[in-house]
């Protein structure tokens, strides 16, 4: 099942917002997340908050548009009271899950409840995840129709042996289809990768790498693959059926990955993205690392306005009682002190390409930095021009960095 909800503090039933979230509002853009949480299987290694159809026992998938609906109005409510000027959607992002397993009438649904209730920006990026094999040239069209400019498709891997370990359903000789289908629909298009997986080799990695690069995407993203407990991988792997995934291995994979993608002229800019060209980027994962505000809507879907952060309960179920009810979905909430927004700050943005002003750091971590140079995870160009940007080493290991930096 889906991992465990942060620890937090109560959340109000009204949703109702600090005064504090109004600071700083003018420097901060506005997003939309939008959690459709359905899934046809759940893949072994998944521990997203996403249900098959036996899960959902209370809930109606076909229920699902009207309550997600229902939560952008809510939200609107809740923002405006909170004194929050109105903001346009600069992007809107379906996730899951599958969004895709839904008819295109209920995503279409849900982004015009978006336009009337936030309006979208003249560039606004709209973007939904899709498996390969849950779409056809009709969906996509109707997508691009309704104002989608992006789709983000699972391709995860072009070896139907790691695909099978992966428990994907797709064939991978279907990712050409969906693509030039996207294309021919007008839609930008990114594909996911994982690496790492049990039994994964080097060249299983090339091959699957050069695929994507064969189909020509605005954008490729590659994940390690993280072992999660609670998830089916996890417990194969503790009774010895599967192998641990090597760390070593899951290095000289992205290395490869790296050197692959900038020959083929995808640029690097966050440590786990790769564009050909600033303009596709992906926005609205860029707003996250940038501390930007968005409301996610939806069982599960973590939101973020002004230094408050609020998780909504899991359950499509309890969701749905929720918006029945007028309640604010929320489970639980925190505030941010500065010194957690700090540090969050080095997280987030010691992540991308144009990393973290040195002047933004407090003085003690200053100190860090000329260790790090020495080190080769931090490049000393960058640093004396004032930015703290990862090299290649440092991208795999970012989270030593982040600690080095904090002073843990």
């Amino acid at each position: 099942m889906p991992g465990a909800l942060p620890i937090g503090d109560p959340a109000p039933r009204d949703g109702s917002l600090p005064a504090s979230v109004r600071a700083g509002q003018a420097q901060r853009q506005f997003g939309v997340y939008l959690h459709v949480p359905f899934c046809k299987v759940r893949c072994g290694y998944c521990d997203f908050n996403t249900y098959t159809a036996d899960e959902l026992r209370g809930a109606r998938r076909s229920d699902y548009a009207g309550q997600a609906v229902a939560e952008a109005e809510f939200a609107s409510t809740v923002l405006q009271r909170a004194g929050l000027a109105p903001r346009a959607a600069s992007t809107v992002f379906f996730g899951g899950g599958t969004p895709t397993m839904l008819p295109v009438g209920d995503l279409v649904m849900m982004l015009d409840a978006v336009r009337r209730t936030w309006g979208l920006g003249a560039d606004a990026e709209v973007t939904t995840e899709a498996n390969p094999d849950s779409v056809d040239a009709a969906y996509l069209r109707a997508l691009a129709r309704a104002g989608f400019t992006r789709v983000s498709f699972g391709m995860q891997s072009a070896v139907p042996r790691v695909l099978q370990t992966l428990e994907r359903t797709h064939d991978p000789d279907r990712i050409p289809l969906v693509v030039k289908w996207a294309r021919e629909a007008g839609l930008g298009v990114s594909l996911d990768l994982i690496y790492g997986t049990p039994g994964e080799t080097a060249a299983d990695w090339r091959v699957s790498l050069d695929s994507a690069i064969a189909q020509e995407p605005d954008h490729i993203s590659t994940y390690s693959l993280i072992v999660e407990d609670g998830t089916k991988l996890a417990r194969q792997i503790r009774r010895g059926e599967v192998a641990v995934p090597d760390e070593d291995l899951q290095a000289d994979l992205y290395e490869l990955a790296d050197g692959m993608l900038s020959a083929a002229g995808y640029g690097w800019y966050e440590v786990s993205n790769w564009a050909r060209g600033d303009e596709h980027h992906s926005r609205h994962n860029l707003a996250y690392w940038q501390g930007h505000d968005w409301w996610g809507i939806g069982p599960g879907a973590h939101s973020h306005v002004g230094g408050v952060r609020w998780w909504n309960v899991k359950h499509p179920a309890a969701y749905a009682e929720r918006m029945a009810a007028g309640h604010s979905p929320a489970a639980g909430r925190e505030e941010l002190d500065e010194t957690t927004r700090g540090i969050e700050q080095i997280l987030l943005l010691t992540r991308i390409r144009d990393g973290l002003g040195v002047t933004d750091l407090a003085p003690a971590a200053r100190t860090a930095v000329a260790g790090l140079i020495a080190d080769g995870l931090v490049d000393g160009a960058a640093a004396i021009r004032g930015s703290i940007q990862l090299t290649l080493r440092g991208r795999l290991l970012a989270d030593a960095v982040v600690r080095r930096l904090v002073g843990d």
